[in-house]
């Protein structure tokens, strides 16, 4: 038993041309994929607690005491613990900040009561910058 499957003449074998394209193995794969990535995505999440062990690092050094300024309600200032005042705040910062090596690249931290006036805050930090203190952290209290 034979088949023609080219040439001339009609039959019962006789093919012809398809130009159309059958998607249906295409959806199929992509709806595996589909399925897939979503048995997958949940597991991608880290959930499992899991005790660490400790680092072999040598530690860093540690950072610099931290300098503050504190600021209260009637626009008294204080660097540290120590009162002073905002014609004396750039000299006061150097002395308490002492021999490190760049003072003026110190961070300076602003603690500053809730009844501050603005104008009080304002100028404290126009005195930082005036005696080059550009690096400034403002300290708030967490709920």
């Amino acid at each position: 038993m034979a088949a023609k499957l080219s040439g001339s003449g009609g039959g019962r074998y006789e093919t012809k041309q398809n130009s159309e394209i059958n998607v249906t193995p295409f959806v199929d794969v992509m709806l595996v994929l589909l399925i897939i990535f979503m048995v997958a995505a949940p597991l991608a999440s880290v959930t499992v607690q899991v005790a660490l062990p400790p680092a072999v690092a040598e530690p860093s050094a540690n950072p610099p005491k931290p300098v503050y300024i504190s600021i209260q309600s009637d626009g008294s200032i204080y660097v540290g613990d120590f009162p002073t005042d905002l014609a004396a705040l750039g000299d006061d910062l150097r002395a308490n900040i002492g021999q490190r090596r760049n003072p003026e690249r110190e961070r300076i931290f602003i603690r500053a009561d809730k009844d501050t006036m603005y104008g009080d805050f304002m100028g404290v930090m126009n005195m930082l910058q005036d005696n080059g203190f550009y690096s400034v952290a403002l300290i708030g209290e967490e709920d």
